[in-house]
């Protein structure tokens, strides 16, 4: 009889946590895709060609965002040129060749710090570090988002990498390899997936941030060539999205500029699941 009213009880909770477990997921999606159709329907009207080609311009009131697109392409690609090098090297030293546990321990703590610290920090030590130096420019705002991400990169990817079987470079220091040439063909490769997630990560994080490049890259709705545009002012996608919508009351734009960001996270993040998909299917073969 005891049993009997136990069992019930299991089931019972069971069945609760299961309820429990559904409504939180149909809460989240649901949540998720009422945010995404609300920005879609809100801002695909908005976007002509006239937006997305052409430059503002103050005289005519004219309306285009097509440095600040340039912009974002600018700060994203610069940025990852950086602190890509960067972040996985520091990770394959701290987990492959540092051997003071202690020393280990006291970086990883001192990453997990950095990475919690409010973006407007950044911005105003970006601000004195950078800005000061070399002017206010997107060099400047790309070396700030370095700082940044670099705590995301460094984890993700040591954690990746603590994940290959011990037994992988065991079986390659059998056959004779080196220490770096066991890193570089059997260790690497079978983790490129968590890179690749930091820098899925990463960039989400680029396309999203405004506060520190509002201190460090400014403001600047102008069309810069390649040679020049990075010790230049500009705008970014998000910094313009706060600009129309607060300063100048533009929603109808701001609504497209949220759209197009979302459209090029969704295209970014389809890359970069296809090419991890490429490396599991070459690694499984």
């Amino acid at each position: 009889m005891l049993n009997s009213s136990l069992s019930k009880k299991r089931k019972f909770y069971e069945a609760f946590m299961k309820v429990l477990m559904f409504i939180s997921v149909g809460a989240t999606a649901a949540l998720t895709l009422f945010i995404i159709g609300y920005v879609f329907i809100k801002g695909f009207p908005n976007i002509t060609l006239n937006l997305l080609l052409t430059s503002p311009s103050y005289l005519s009131e004219n309306i285009g965002i097509l440095p600040d697109i340039l912009n974002t392409i600018y700060i994203v690609i610069s940025t990852l040129i950086i602190v890509l090098p960067l972040g996985v090297g520091a990770a394959i030293y701290l987990t492959e060749y540092a051997s003071n546990k202690k020393i280990v321990s006291i970086i990883e703590y001192a990453t997990d710090i950095l990475s919690g610290i409010p973006s407007i920090i950044y911005g105003l030590v970006g601000m004195l570090l950078f800005s000061n130096n070399m002017g206010t420019c997107l060099l400047a705002g790309s070396l700030t988002l370095v700082i940044m991400n670099l705590p995301t990169i460094m984890r993700t990817t040591q954690e990746s990498l603590k994940t290959v079987p011990q037994s992988y470079r065991e079986g390659a220091f059998g056959l004779g390899a080196g220490k770096w040439r066991v890193i570089r063909t059997v260790v690497l490769p079978s983790c490129i997936d968590g890179v690749i997630t930091g820098c899925i990560l990463s960039i989400g994080r680029i396309l999203g941030e405004s506060a520190a490049l509002l201190y460090t890259a400014g403001f600047v709705h102008i069309l810069n060539t390649q040679i020049t545009a990075l010790m230049s002012p500009g705008a970014t996608l998000t910094v313009s999205l706060y600009l129309y919508a607060k300063e100048r009351g533009e929603f109808g734009v701001a609504f497209a500029i949220a759209a197009i960001l979302m459209i090029l996270t969704i295209i970014i993040n389809f890359a970069a699941t296809s090419v991890q998909n490429y490396f599991s299917k070459r690694r499984s073969l």
